[in-house]
């Protein structure tokens, strides 16, 4: 048996970037900053941020690019892949990213009608799968269905 699960929560570095697959397929990418904060032995406060590559794909994608931005804060979920390929170098170069499942939209930002998006939007785990995806809303009273752009 093995598991394989990412739960992250942060903010985002950059506006999220989304591309189509010749085939039609959304990719959001977009980095997320996770900052751990304690005090050393001498009393001073140190802080440490690490970045992560996060992959989103099909409407999720889409909601990703259309409601976050840089500084956004997200929760997500999902599974580690590693990637690699050959550079022009003809270097192999590797990569490994967060290829989310779910998105959480935290807070701060709001859609272009003014009213505050903090929803959940959950998309199959498994590459490939069906188009008739299952999307999760959470019960945030701040949500109305009014808001989900689908």
């Amino acid at each position: 048996m093995s598991v394989n699960k990412v739960i992250l929560l942060g903010r985002l570095g950059q506006d999220p970037e989304l591309k189509y697959t010749p085939g039609g397929s959304a990719v959001c990418n977009f980095s997320l900053a996770t900052t751990e904060a304690w005090t050393d032995k001498q009393g001073q406060k140190q802080e440490k941020t690490e970045w992560h590559r996060v992959v989103v794909w099909g409407k999720l994608a889409e909601l990703c690019n259309q409601y976050l931005a840089k500084g956004r804060q997200a929760f997500l979920e999902g599974r580690l892949q590693t990637r690699s390929w050959d550079d022009k170098d003809g270097n192999k170069r590797y990569t490994t990213e967060i290829l989310a499942s779910t998105v959480q939209f935290i807070g701060g930002a709001t859609a272009s009608n003014n009213t505050q998006v903090d929803s959940s939007y959950n998309q199959a785990p498994a590459m490939g799968a069906s188009n008739n995806q299952e999307y999760q809303v959470s019960n945030d009273a701040h949500f109305a269905s009014d808001d989900i752009p689908f």
